[in-house]
């Protein structure tokens, strides 16, 4: 009998894919990752992924379907890999996708090691996405339903990871999942989902950072296009590519934030215009099957919520280049850049 250890978040999604194994016959158990405590994050409400509430919602639906459960205190791990990191790049003037690095490092890492050490065969979760096997190998796919396809945020698995690795939702729609649930009596059967990244439940990442590493961000000046001083900003990490809300600045026009120039402590307002850019680099590039050989045309994407776009990609060295057939808008810096082949992930990497 094949055994999985199910990533259970206290939702319906991961309860309804450890349903799905059990049915399957598989010998399973329910984990959940303890990634922090809400006094680490500066927050008393449990209304985030990882609290107490959460744990208890998995445990009972753990219950319900005669699985054994427990909680993997990652802690440590998510503090370095996903929070330090998080902070590193809002500091160098990027913008992150801790949800990203949760996966990559926490999800098919560490608790993939841990399906090693208890000798189990797969890591399950409720993830929208597929995984398809041909001539022993692995391809990563969109799930069925693409309003919630999550391909993007999992470009880092390796050939090894998809192998251990079992996506039962990927051909179900959102709707389908929670019929289930209500149907098998699962209490998040309702669940609200959180939009925000759990350890910045309230959104605001710049508190987050201030009251995490104790530093305050200095104030500088917001500059147009030409060098000319606007006003002034409240600390560079406050700002993101692409934000028109919240600068505070009366330029008689819509204006955005195009550049941030980290060693000048410059904010670089410019026209809706100024933010579309063809060309970009990424680094630490995994690709999913095999590496190009010359340019490879394709289609791409550089945020979760949006339509991939046709470019040509190839190697420059260590980094990966690609050029796109139209300007996109809000090319970011820390963001992911995802290719794709109709339905399938070629690969991805972070933009720099």
């Amino acid at each position: 009998m094949k055994k999985a250890i199910i990533a259970m978040s206290g939702g319906v999604d991961s309860s309804v894919a450890a349903y799905f194994m059990v049915k399957k016959g598989f010998d399973c158990i329910g984990a959940t990752m303890k990634l922090y405590d809400n006094e680490d994050i500066g927050i008393s409400s449990e209304k985030t992924c990882c609290s107490l509430s959460d744990i208890e919602d998995a445990r009972s639906v753990a219950r319900r379907l005669g699985m054994p459960y427990y909680v993997f205190n990652f802690k440590e791990d998510f503090e370095e890999k996903v929070i330090d990191k998080f902070i590193r790049t809002y500091e160098l003037g990027g913008t992150p996708n801790p949800c990203i690095d949760c996966n990559r490092y926490l999800k098919f890492e560490k608790l993939m090691q841990r399906m090693e050490e208890l000798g189990y065969d797969y890591v399950v979760t409720g993830h929208y996405a597929d995984i398809e096997e041909k001539d022993g190998r692995f391809y990563l796919k969109k799930g069925r339903d693409l309003s919630k396809d999550q391909s993007y945020v999992l470009y880092s698995l390796s050939q090894y990871q998809l192998s251990h690795t079992l996506f039962p939702l990927g051909r179900f729609s959102k709707n389908e999942i929670r019929e289930i649930a209500q149907k098998e009596g699962f209490l998040n059967a309702k669940k609200h989902e959180s939009q925000d990244i759990c350890f910045v439940p309230d959104g605001d990442y710049a508190a987050f950072i201030e009251k995490h590493t104790g530093k305050s961000y200095e104030k500088g000046s917001f500059v147009d296009t030409n060098g000319n001083i606007l006003g002034q900003h409240s600390g560079i990490i406050r700002y993101t590519i692409g934000q028109r809300k919240g600068l505070g600045i009366a330029a008689g026009k819509p204006v955005y934030v195009c550049k941030k120039d980290i060693k000048n402590n410059l904010i670089v307002l410019g026209d809706n215009e100024d933010l579309f850019s063809s060309y970009l680099e990424a680094e630490n590039f995994n690709w999913i099957y095999e590496k190009p050989e010359g340019k490879l045309k394709c289609k791409a994407k550089t945020r979760y919520n949006m339509t991939e776009q046709p470019c040509t990609v190839w190697l420059e060295g260590d980094r990966v280049a690609a050029l796109f057939d139209s300007p996109q808008r809000a090319v970011t810096s820390g963001q992911a850049v995802v290719l794709y082949d109709g339905d399938y992930v070629i690969g991805g990497g972070t933009i720099i």
